[in-house]
Parts: C-alpha cells; sequence; structure tokens
C-alpha cells in the first residue's frame, strides 16, 4: 500500500456542547458506530479503528463493497455500523469482534454491516487533510458518487434549523444526535476540532449492585443500575466516572446496604446469559484486564441519573450520576417512566439529502 495518507491515522473528534453552535458550519448527524478511516489502494483494503488498531478481518463483506463502490486510491473517514429492525444496533456491531475467523465468517452474513462516510483524506495522489471541509466534502460526494449500499454518505446541512430537525427526528433511528464541522476547518488528527450536540434525559434507578475501581479497589468504580418490569428487576447500565472524592464518599454511602439476604439478581448465571451480558467474574471484551466482578446492594437505594438513550433494554452509554432520590419507591423506577424516542427509519436518515 502506498497512499498519500498512510495508517495509522488518529480521526479528528468533536467536543460536547448543549446547544448547536450558529454561523459557519456543515452540520451531519452523529452516527452511533465504530469510527472507522478507510485507506484503499487498488485491491489493498485497510479499515482502521480510532485507536489505530485494525478492523479489516472482522469486516469481510466491506472489503469487498469498497473494492466495489469507492474510488481505487483514497483515505476516507467515516463509521461503521449496523442497521437492525429498530434503528442501528451497537450491542450486535460489538458483537462482530470475534477471534474465530469462522464466527467473523457467519456474522458478515448474519448481521451484515454498513460503512458510512463523512470525510476525505486523500485521492488519487493527493493529501486533502489542508484543505477546508467545504472542499473535501464537495470532492467526498463527487468520489462517491455511485456508491451503493452498504456504502452511504452521511446527510449534510448548512441550515441549522433543519439539523435540530435531525437531531429530534432521528434519534428513534439509533443516532447519538449532531455533529457540526467549521466550514474551513482543515483536518486535524486527534484534535477536538469539530461540536458534538448529544441527547440527554434523566430517569430514576434502583442501584442493585456496585463494582470496585479497578485502579484502586478501596473506593467505588461503578453503580449497577436496575429498572423494573413488573415485577422483574432488569440489569439496565452503570454509573461510572466519579471523581476521585465522590468515590471514596461512596463506599461509606453504600455500606448499610451490602451484603442483602435475598436479592432478585443472586442467580447471575442464568441471569446474564438471558439478558445478554456476561457472568461476573469474567473479563471484558475490550480489556482484558478489566474485571467485571461485583458486589450485591440491597435494591432500596435510588439515583437520578442523566442518560442518552435505551437501545432496546438497556442503556446504550455509561449514564451520569445526578442525585440520590430517597424520596422515591424502587418499585417507581420502571421501563415506563423514561422518555424513549420514537423510532425512525434509517431510510429517513439517508434520504435526509432529498
Amino acid at each position: 500500500m502506498d497512499l498519500p495518507v498512510m495508517p495509522p491515522v488518529a480521526p479528528m473528534l468533536a467536543k460536547a456542547a448543549r446547544e448547536l453552535p450558529v454561523g459557519d458550519y456543515l452540520y451531519e448527524p452523529k452516527w452511533d458506530g465504530f469510527r472507522c478511516i478507510v485507506y484503499r489502494d487498488g485491491d489493498e483494503v485497510e479499515l482502521g479503528s480510532r485507536n489505530g488498531k485494525p478492523l479489516t478481518r472482522y469486516f469481510p463483506e466491506l472489503v469487498e463493497a469498497i473494492r466495489a463502490h469507492m474510488p481505487p486510491r483514497c483515505v476516507v473517514d467515516g463509521e461503521v455500523v449496523i442497521a437492525g429492525s429498530d434503528g442501528l444496533d451497537f450491542d450486535v456491531l460489538s458483537q462482530r469482534i470475534h477471534p474465530a475467523a469462522s464466527r467473523v465468517a457467519l456474522l458478515s452474513q448474519e448481521t451484515p454491516a454498513s460503512f458510512v462516510a463523512f470525510d476525505l483524506l486523500a485521492i488519487g495522489d493527493r493529501d486533502l487533510r489542508d484543505d477546508p471541509f467545504s472542499s473535501r466534502r464537495t470532492e467526498l460526494e463527487a468520489a462517491l458518487d455511485r456508491a451503493a449500499p452498504p456504502v452511504h454518505v452521511t446527510p449534510i446541512t448548512s441550515d441549522v434549523a433543519t439539523a435540530g430537525d435531525w437531531f429530534d427526528r432521528f434519534e428513534g433511528a439509533g443516532l447519538d444526535g449532531v455533529v457540526a464541522k467549521p466550514a474551513d476547518v482543515l483536518y486535524l488528527p486527534d484534535q477536538r476540532a469539530m461540536i458534538k450536540v448529544k441527547h440527554e434525559r434523566t430517569g430514576d434507578f434502583v442501584v442493585a449492585g456496585f463494582r470496585w475501581y479497578q485502579a484502586d479497589r478501596s473506593v467505588v468504580g461503578s453503580l449497577m443500575l436496575g429498572l423494573y418490569d413488573a415485577d422483574e428487576l432488569h440489569h439496565v447500565g452503570v454509573i461510572g466516572s466519579f471523581p476521585a472524592a465522590k468515590r471514596r464518599e461512596l463506599v461509606g454511602e453504600l455500606r448499610s446496604y451490602r451484603d442483602p439476604v435475598d436479592h432478585p439478581w443472586s442467580q447471575w448465571a442464568d441471569f446474564m446469559v438471558a439478558d445478554g451480558g456476561r457472568q461476573p467474574g469474567t473479563m471484558s471484551r475490550w480489556n482484558a484486564g478489566k474485571d467485571l466482578s461485583f458486589e450485591l446492594l440491597s435494591p432500596t437505594l435510588v439515583v437520578e441519573a442523566a442518560f442518552e438513550h435505551l437501545q432496546g433494554r438497556r442503556l446504550r452509554h455509561t449514564a451520569r450520576f445526578r442525585r440520590w432520590r430517597p424520596d422515591r419507591e424502587p418499585s417507581s423506577c420502571t421501563y415506563d417512566q423514561l422518555d424513549v424516542a420514537v423510532p425512525a427509519l434509517l431510510a429517513d436518515v439517508f434520504g435526509a439529502n432529498g
């Protein structure tokens, strides 16, 4: 492979904001998948992840699609996604990272992925990273003007009102929010030169377990959250990313709730398998050194937490602690109390440019 931009390249990143910025920006839906930079030089194709590790072997169907639908020499920034019946499905996408070649081949047929392009870093022998984004976008559209599924070009608009409509309307398709890119921004690897506005809601959750902090086993690492569906308490996600002082404070706050006599999650072997997770004490697929073991807590504590959205029956991202709710009964922590996005067709997203 001999391209004007060679792997690995750290992708350009975005910083968070609460509102869409107004000005000389171009706005795109924020996709919920694996960030991926595609490098193609003839028949040679490499898919690079955000951390520089190759994704190529896990998505053979995309390698073939890129050969069919992308220019013979190009470097394209985008996102690998999987579209399910209810929108983007990150859990299914995560299952595509598997060590067994036979399993990879099977999943490439059962749950094929798509690639959504949103930036062009190189075409032919030209390095475009020092060109303004508006120019790179024009060249991207020209380079992929004949692309067909599973290769797509993300919708884009310069109208902030349209971007606001996308922010609301496309959430049900599983999109994270909207990204605003300065029209004149150069491609700045590993710099937060863009702006992302993501969805955030709050809800009340039962705190039914916790994990110790991996770097310091004397303080709390994360809280395990539950929601009731009828009489069954489902594990839906975690709160993490506490300041150091709060991790120490939580040890005392949780002390009287530890070692419950009876607990709805006591049979974890069955529960975790049925709920699509892992048994306690096993290692994370993404970090072999990360201990996933936990301790149960009496399911009587209620916390208010901020979250982005539900994917199926679970929180898609780590929730954020807001406050304890001693005025709430655990039984009131149900799925029904959450604001859930109305599903939208992914065809509406891909057709957003009209």
